[in-house]
């Protein structure tokens, strides 16, 4: 096959979503398939809806001699109008990989309400889709109908060489000392590093440590306020900003590490999650989006609504070794029952294979044009 894929900026920006994106590119690559990136400028919103008048950019999709083209729904500003004009004037179907849509986010009413036109118009536009989650299945199809082929291929947590036994694991948990807290994300308001400080900040300083791995150059007025909590609240010799990290340090920090504590307001899926509990790290995560096809509560982790419960749940396990050891092992057992990165590769690749048509039905599509989007 050859295939395109539409992202913003480079396939090895540091977030779950391209990480998705570039297991399956290595995948398609190590079966003999060809991978086109298409790689369109980070802009604002607003100015990423100018990308649809792009000439350029619908001439080169115009030519292009795709067998199939991959859009990540992240491109959705840039392509929700560009993909109908190319009706009829293209032989591909067009399939969107989809992590989570802009409008599921955190923010006033107003805002999600003009961008679920926006993206509406543009899950209207694709042939088919790739979903990461069930819970992501669910949100579109509320939105546009499940008349469109598609495939859920879980993300897996297998990137690492894991190599901690159950006895390390329960070692770990019952080592005297402070809690070591790991959070993972980029810093920005919807991961709820934020959350996370407002809980530990109520707790005994002598009960935690804190290491938070992710690029605080993403939203930099998030990063200054996470800053300005640090500050306010006499937490520097408990938190430390790494950075991001390359996977190896980052699997030694999970290895070390008790707790893997990312309370987003909105996950589509949660990698990191997964992640973590190969390392027998039990997840606490908040209740919106994905977290919950991962975490079962109280047996490998916790969803949490609010800053007072996480406090609480912290509180806990510090004080109850048992329990945390209970909840590490069950944590590992979660992560040995996941598919892996090549199972859930392999899905999709034999679903594109599906969805690109017959010879015969490329030359009537190339003829005729796509049947007419819905809307």
């Amino acid at each position: 096959m050859k295939i395109g894929l539409i992202i913003y900026g480079r396939l090895q920006t540091l977030s779950g979503g391209y990480l998705y994106d570039r297991q399956l590119v290595e995948h398609l690559e190590a079966a003999g398939d060809e991978v086109e990136i298409v790689s369109l400028p980070w802009e604002g919103y607003g100015r990423s809806l100018l990308h649809n008048v792009w000439f350029a950019l619908a001439e080169q999709l115009r030519l292009a001699d795709f067998d199939l083209l991959l859009q990540d729904e992240l491109n959705h500003p840039s392509l929700f109008w560009l993909n109908r004009r190319l009706r009829g004037h293209i032989s591909y179907p067009i399939v969107s990989i989809v992590h989570h849509l802009r409008c599921s986010e955190l923010r006033p009413r107003w805002q999600n309400w003009l961008y679920q036109l926006v993206e509406k118009r543009y899950l209207a536009s694709v042939d088919g889709f790739v979903f990461n989650s069930q819970t992501t299945r669910q949100v579109v199809q509320s939105l546009v109908g499940d008349a469109q082929p598609h495939v859920v291929a879980f993300p897996a947590g297998d990137r690492f060489q894991q190599t901690l036994t159950p006895e390390q694991v329960a070692d770990r948990a019952q080592q005297p000392g402070p809690l070591r807290l790991l959070f993972v994300g980029n810093l920005m308001p919807r991961k709820g590093l934020h959350v996370l400080l407002e809980a530990v900040a109520g707790l005994p300083k002598s009960d935690w440590q804190l290491d938070v791995v992710g690029d605080t150059a993403v939203t930099p007025r998030y990063t200054q306020q996470i800053q300005q909590q640090i500050n306010h609240h006499g937490l520097e010799n408990n938190v430390t900003l790494d950075g991001p990290l390359n996977d190896e340090t980052l699997s030694a920090q999970m290895a070390q590490s008790h707790l893997l504590v990312v309370p987003s307001s909105y996950e589509g899926f949660g990698i990191v999650y997964l992640e973590g509990m190969a390392f027998g790290l039990p997840a606490i995560a908040g209740r919106g989006g994905a977290a919950h096809e991962i975490i079962s509560e109280g047996v490998d982790g916790f969803l949490v609504a609010d800053a007072a419960a996480l406090r609480q749940h912290l509180h806990t396990l510090h004080h109850n070794r048992a329990r945390l050891t209970q909840l590490s092992h069950a944590a590992q057992d979660r992560f040995a029952t996941h598919p892996t990165w090549a199972d859930s590769m392999t899905q999709i690749r034999e679903f594109l294979q599906s969805v690109i048509p017959a010879q015969a039905g490329i030359q009537t599509w190339h003829k005729n044009g796509y049947p007419p989007a819905r809307v």
